[in-house]
């Protein structure tokens, strides 16, 4: 079993640097996609979706051409939740999950404060509701996995100048502690499970030629419940896919 999680930033975009061979390639079972920006309708070639094997849900964003999530399977869900039932997340498409056999997926795009104080009080209320949303759902789908862009650096060895960044959103103190609490509760960090090495990042900045020097953060995660532990094989992140300014993490199971 394979999943990978991939924030996009823009389906759209992606595809015209052709995002559909490189999925084809990757011959995942489940994609988890963030930062969308689109709707099923707005995508020209959705037809390859389906003759690559996949079945498609999509949770967009009420704005045009903001946020969303999406996950794309070759195994048919016993149950797709829309979103986690308050409002403000749910117009802005943070949250989908598909229920199998086995276990449980999200996909999830957590919001980002760095535009400013307003978006950042915002992202603190996400973060609050989301774990007690999350506490409860565990108690009748405990093999959970979220996948998605997360928005927060865990610890130092997660980015590339931990002490300039002290101060930046995504690697605020407050940040950190929820991520800690979070994970603590019962989750399990499925890269740095397998992957202890610092200099793994997720995503780069378009500005300094950050990329190509690999100064990173790592803020997105497939964290999965303790009670998968059994199950996890693999995981990695994939830098060589260059669609965005994510790259693709992946995750391998095994039942």
């Amino acid at each position: 079993m394979k999943i990978i999680s991939y924030n996009v930033n823009g389906i759209r975009a992606a595809i015209n640097k052709n995002w559909f061979a490189w999925l084809q390639a990757t011959d995942a079972d489940i994609v988890c996609l963030q930062e969308i920006k689109a709707t099923p309708d707005q995508i020209q070639d959705i037809a390859i979706l389906e003759q690559l094997g996949y079945q498609h849900y999509w949770f967009p964003a009420e704005k045009k051409g903001y946020s969303g999530t999406a996950i794309f399977t070759r195994i048919t869900p016993e149950h797709v939740e829309y979103g986690c039932g308050i409002e403000d997340y749910d117009k802005e498409g943070r949250t989908i999950r598909a229920d199998f056999k086995d276990f449980s997926i999200m996909s999830a795009y957590f919001p980002s404060g760095s535009s400013g104080d307003e978006r950042q009080d915002f992202k603190y209320k996400f973060l609050d509701d989301f774990a007690g949303y999350i506490q409860k759902l565990r108690w009748e789908y405990p093999k959970l996995i979220i996948s998605g862009d997360y928005n927060i650096c865990h610890r130092p060895i997660d980015i590339h100048n931990p002490k300039s960044n002290a101060n930046s959103s995504g690697f605020l103190p407050e940040e950190r502690e929820w991520m800690e609490n979070f994970m603590q509760s019962g989750f399990i960090d499925t890269f740095r499970y397998f992957n202890p090495e610092p200099h793994n990042y997720t995503w780069w900045s378009y500005r300094a030629n950050a990329r190509a020097k690999n100064l990173g953060w790592r803020i997105d995660y497939h964290l999965a419940t303790k009670e998968l532990e059994s199950n996890l094989k693999r995981a990695a992140i994939l830098p060589e896919a260059k669609h965005s300014d994510h790259c693709p993490i992946l995750l391998e199971l095994a039942f």
